[in-house]
């Protein structure tokens, strides 16, 4: 009972073990659902970035040439009068959007300025450069907080995975460990058990020969049991060649050689002698007096011979109806 207690205790903590490394996996498997949905949403933004460049450079466009017809119009209206006005307007313009947009004075473009040979190769070189930096959409002033907060964690998320890697490893190793143990242990308690089995066996049968034999030696956490047994001048192929009593007696003799091996304080046998003739009944019941200096049996009986082995009788009477009594018996001890 101890070492079934034991094996139990281990097998619990194996599922938990289990059980932890499953739910890491649920775990970790969510958090890359996350990842890829995250992925996707951005790759939505992008599209939907893209399609409003293009919207504003077609608005732009439209604007420019607009403004173009406009402004062809209104030279052609006051070219003579307004011409002066228009080219110190415009020149005032520029000088403001060289402020605003390149953050340079008048003078300051001039010192870096190159001279321009060629108007509409320097206007065809400006829209290049407008149009690369409209390309370039707006600038996300988040993105190094966003960054930060991404890779920590991933960081977090790395550790966590390596951590569980780690935590599987050693529940693996664990496992390793302890089935070599379970192995180790069954080996050794197969071994005595089946030595006590043959010794057992022949007390209780007045000779033969038992044995219990491995089918799968290799393996013994997953092997069957062969129960070999031949009582005195028979040739049994098979237990079902036994009688009842026979057959009884021979899981007496297991069972006997089992609690040798792992005495228990207390053992209630419930009618395992009901197969068995009188003259095998009383030597099954002298021979658990062999164990009686570690275990306390109690018996359920109708047997005569296991009730004269007792040491005390209990039974139950109902003398009146729906009355019932508890009748005990000390029995004297044995001399002999």
């Amino acid at each position: 009972m101890m070492r079934v207690s034991f094996i139990k205790y281990y097998e619990n903590e194996i599922a938990k073990k289990l059980k932890l490394i499953q739910d890491w996996k649920i775990f970790l498997a969510d958090i890359e659902k996350k990842i890829i949905n995250s992925e996707q949403e951005a790759k939505v933004f992008t599209q939907k970035h893209d399609e409003q460049n293009i919207k504003i450079q077609n608005l732009q466009s439209g604007l420019n040439t607009y403004h173009a017809t406009k402004e062809k119009l209104s030279t052609e209206i006051t070219r003579l009068s307004e011409r002066e006005l228009n080219l110190k307007s415009e020149h005032d313009k520029i000088i403001e959007n060289l402020f605003e947009i390149y953050e340079l004075t008048r003078s300051e473009a001039q010192a870096i300025a190159e001279p321009v040979t060629d108007s509409l190769v320097a206007k065809k070189k400006l829209s290049d450069v407008k149009q690369k930096i409209r390309a370039l959409g707006s600038v996300n002033l988040d993105a190094v907080a966003e960054y930060q907060e991404v890779s920590e964690r991933y960081a977090l998320y790395a550790k966590e995975m390596t951590d569980i890697k780690k935590s599987r490893h050693e529940l693996e190793k664990m496992i390793e460990e302890l089935t070599q143990e379970m192995c180790r242990i069954f080996s050794e308690s197969f071994v005595i058990i089946n030595q006590n089995f043959k010794k057992i066996f022949q007390d209780l049968f007045g000779g033969g020969h038992a044995e219990l034999i491995l089918t799968e030696p290799e393996h013994v956490l997953d092997s069957g049991i062969e129960i070999k047994v031949s009582p005195t001048g028979k040739m049994i192929k098979n237990l079902i060649s036994l009688s009842g009593g026979e057959q009884s007696f021979v899981a007496i003799a297991i069972y006997f050689a089992i609690l040798k091996l792992r005495p228990a304080p207390f053992c209630i046998l419930d009618e395992i002698d009901a197969a068995l003739d009188e003259a095998n009944v009383r030597k099954y019941a002298r021979y658990i007096r062999n164990f009686i200096r570690h275990t306390q049996f109690v018996l359920v009986t109708h047997r005569r011979s296991a009730m004269e082995e007792a040491n005390v009788l209990y039974g139950v009477t109902m003398q009146e109806d729906g009355i019932s009594r508890l009748l005990k018996l000390e029995q004297p001890e044995d001399e002999n």
